[in-house]
C-alpha cells in the first residue's frame, strides 16, 4: 500500500526496536538541535531518492559472468565483498489508532577483512534512519537516526566438505538514536551466526542473533530480542535475483513475534565503471504487536558494490 501524500525516508534495527515504541517518552530538551536534525535527516532522505532515480536512469547492465559472481555474493551476507546496500522501508498502521507510519532506511555497509589465509571477518553494520508519523499516537511525528546493530563475524574462506558457508561472532546493539521515540536508550550484546549453501543459480540459509541489554536508561524496558532471518534467493539466466525473507524477531520480555516476509526483485547494472543493483519488493507482515506495523509495506533497495579488482 502506497503512501497517499508526500514522504520523507525512514529502520529497523532488525524491527527490535519495534517492540518499544509504547515505552519511548518525549523530552522537551534540545528542542533546536532536534529540529535541526530532523532538517538533515529529511534533505538526506530525498537525495537517497534522486540517487536511486538517476542511477536507474543512466544504468547499464553489467557483462553476464561478471554480473552472474556479484549477484551470487550478494545473496552471501558474508560474501568476501565491500557493499554498501541502502534499504528504504515503508510501513502504516502503526498505534492503537492504526494512523502511524513509518518510512525507514537502512544504511548497511558491508565489510571483509582477511585475517589470515583461512579466515576472514565480516563487518555488518546497521544504522537506521527514520521518519515516522502518529507514533505512537496520532500527531507525533519523529525523524533522526535510530539506534545502530553491528555484527562481526569470523569466516572461513572455504567452505565446509558439503558446501556449507557460515560465520559466527558479536551482535552489538548501540544507544545512536537522536530521540528518545527512536530508540530503545540501551545498550546491548549477544551472539550472532549465519549458515547458508549456494547450489547454481539458488542461495539458502538462515541467520540469527540474540541481544540482551546491559546498560542504559533504567526506567525504559530491558531488551531481550531474538532475530531470526530464514532466507531463497535464485538468480535468473538474465541476473535478475528474486529473494524471499522473514525478518523475523521475537521479544522474549512482551512474548510478542513481529513477522515481514519479504519478496523481492533486484537487477544487477552499471553506471560508468560503478556496479550496483536495484530492487524493489513487497513485504507482509504475517504478525506484528498489538500497536506495531501491519498489512502490506514497501521496500527498495540501492547497493553500491566494490569488487577488489575493480
Amino acid at each position: 500500500m502506497l503512501p497517499k501524500r508526500k514522504k520523507v525516508c525512514n529502520d529497523l534495527v532488525h524491527s527490535q526496536t519495534d517492540s518499544f515504541i509504547n515505552s519511548h517518552r518525549s523530552s522537551g530538551s534540545g528542542l533546536a538541535e532536534r529540529r535541526q536534525v530532523t532538517i538533515v535527516t529529511n534533505n538526506y532522505c530525498m537525495n537517497i531518492v534522486l540517487i536511486i532515480v538517476l542511477a536507474i536512469a543512466t544504468a547499464t547492465r553489467v557483462v553476464a559472468d561478471e554480473a552472474s559472481e556479484l549477484a551470487k555474493k550478494l545473496a552471501n551476507p558474508i560474501a568476501n565483498l565491500i557493499s554498501l546496500p541502502i534499504q528504504a522501508n515503508y510501513d502504516e498502521n502503526f498505534g492503537a489508532s492504526g494512523e502511524g507510519e513509518r518510512w525507514l532506511i537502512n544504511v548497511q555497509p558491508v565489510i571483509p577483512i582477511s585475517l589470515n589465509e583461512d579466515w576472514n571477518i565480516i563487518s555488518r553494520t546497521i544504522l537506521p534512519i527514520i521518519d515516522q508519523k502518529n507514533m505512537p499516537l496520532p500527531g507525533i511525528n519523529k525523524s533522526g537516526l535510530g539506534d545502530t546493530t553491528q555484527s562481526i563475524f569470523f569466516s572461513p574462506k572455504a567452505p565446509t566438505s558439503a558446501g556449507w558457508i557460515w560465520g559466527a561472532g558479536p551482535v552489538l546493539y548501540l544507544d545512536t538514536a537522536t530521540d528518545d521515540f527512536l530508540g530503545a536508550e540501551k545498550w546491548g550484546a549477544g551472539p550472532t551466526a549465519v549458515a547458508l549453501k549456494q547450489e547454481g543459480p539458488w542461495t539458502y540459509g538462515a541467520l540469527i542473533n540474540q541481544v540482551n541489554s546491559f546498560a542504559g536508561d533504567g526506567s525504559r524496558e530491558d531488551i531481550s530480542a531474538m532475530f531470526v532471518q530464514p532466507f531463497l534467493s535464485y538468480v535468473t539466466r538474465t541476473k535478475t535475483t528474486i529473494s524471499l525473507n522473514t525478518e523475523s524477531s521475537y521479544n522474549w520480555k512482551a512474548n510478542e513475534w513481529s513477522v515481514p516476509v519479504n519478496l523481492f526483485v533486484a537487477q544487477m547494472l552499471k553506471a560508468g565503471n560503478q556496479i550496483f543493483q536495484v530492487g524493489i519488493g513487497a513485504r507482509y507482515w504475517a504478525d506484528s504487536p498489538a500497536n506495531g506495523a501491519d498489512d502490506w509495506g514497501l521496500r527498495l533497495q540501492l547497493t553500491f558494490l566494490f569488487p577488489k579488482d575493480s
